[in-house]
């Protein structure tokens, strides 16, 4: 997704590097929606995050893989990138303390929140992939 070369594509992947913090919505076996904030990364085509191995969406995930992942927007709305995709945990990935491209692009939120990546990867030890679908683009 996003390799056509075109202006929103290439839009759409500046804003998915520089953004630090996207939304991910997920689905209760029961239908109810659930939207949490994620740190993520761009590895290829998909989006990759580490879960709490405590947290809810994991159960959402494995009841429904569908998932909605958005960044945050301007005040009218005009900067939107909104993707659906389907999620899965990935046990191929390394830990997260043996990500190096994950570590350095939190290094400063995981040493004020966390000490180290160790001790992150104690609570955050579920690798999640997210593979798009499709995706909404507008511009400012």
């Amino acid at each position: 997704m996003f390799d056509s070369g075109s202006e929103h594509d290439t839009y759409a992947l500046a804003r998915l590097d520089a953004e630090r913090v996207a939304w991910l919505t997920t689905v209760t076996a029961e239908g109810q929606p659930q939207t949490m904030p994620i740190w993520y990364i761009r590895d290829g085509s998909d989006l990759f995050f580490y879960s709490d191995n405590r947290a809810k969406r994991l159960a959402n995930i494995a009841a429904n893989p569908r998932v909605s992942f958005h960044l945050r927007t301007d005040e009218l709305a005009w900067d939107l990138l909104v993707i659906e995709g389907t999620a899965r945990i990935d046990a191929d990935a390394p830990t997260m303390r043996n990500h190096p491209a994950y570590c350095a692009r939190y290094a400063d939120q995981i040493a004020a929140s966390f000490e180290s990546p160790a001790k992150m990867s104690e609570r955050y030890s579920v690798a999640v992939r997210i593979t798009p679908v499709r995706a909404r683009v507008s511009r400012p």
